[in-house]
């Protein structure tokens, strides 16, 4: 036998479910408002110190964009990262070789700093004055390996000065020299001018071979990224951004 409702019964049933049927659609809509998404920087790691002080004068202008964790390493294994498909929105990098080879990746990158290598030794040193220094077979030397920026720029600077080095290791990025030198592990690094400013324990020693070699430091969005990383991009290249780079010991593009 078939039932039926009562006409106000069916009523009030079909009332009830809809009313389900929008508290549903109201808790499963986003909100209004929502937060965008962080935008992903790959920093090359003489960069590491600069960026954070450039991130947080950007979100000081910027109380709305969230900036996620930078991504700091050698150039060369971030453009790796982003051959392979890693997530970032803007990359930075210490020479345009390798930001060229990502260039399907960032398009149109621009130079927003220069920087050169410096002789990073431990503070008191003074048996070495320059590159020439360097070839002693008893002093322990490291280096950065040659695919990333500044051990091709080593290379550069060591064959210019005609100086053959043997070194005790090669550094997959600036940081791990400096850091080498700063616990006694080697006795000489070279090293970009800004990561030996201010480093405790070492000292710098400037040569002009190494001087004549500049890296230009590349910086671009990719090609998937937002307005967000753009206006990142475009405040590192104000004249704010400028400044603080210079104080950092980075030279004008």
């Amino acid at each position: 036998m078939t039932h039926f409702l009562p006409r106000a019964a069916a009523s009030a049933a079909l009332l009830g479910a809809l009313v389900l049927s929008g508290c549903a659609a109201e808790e499963t809509a986003p909100a209004a408002g929502s937060e965008a998404t962080p935008v992903r920087i790959a920093a090359a790691a003489s960069l590491n110190g600069v960026f954070e002080q450039l991130i947080a004068e950007f979100g000081e202008e910027n109380p709305d964009i969230e900036v996620a964790p930078v991504v700091y390493d050698g150039s060369s294994t971030l453009a790796t990262q982003i051959e392979e498909g890693a997530d970032f929105d803007v990359a930075a990098f210490a020479d345009e070789a390798t930001m060229e080879r990502i260039a399907d990746s960032v398009p149109e990158p621009e130079i927003f700093a220069t920087n050169s290598l410096v002789i990073a030794v431990p503070s008191g040193t003074t048996c070495i004055l320059s590159l020439a220094d360097l070839a002693d077979p008893a002093l322990t030397v490291v280096l950065c390996a040659a695919e990333v920026p500044c051990g091709a720029a080593s290379e550069q600077a060591l064959a210019a000065a005609g100086v053959d080095v043997e070194p005790a290791s090669l550094e997959q990025n600036v940081t791990a020299v400096l850091t080498k030198v700063q616990a006694g592990d080697a006795d000489a690094g070279l090293v970009y001018r800004t990561d030996a400013k201010g480093a405790e324990g070492v000292e710098a020693i400037d040569d002009a071979d190494l001087d004549a070699v500049v890296n230009r430091y590349p910086i671009g969005t990719l090609a998937s990224a937002g307005d967000d990383a753009k206006a990142f991009v475009d405040f590192v290249l104000s004249d704010e951004g400028q400044g603080t780079l210079a104080e950092w010991g980075f030279g004008a593009p």
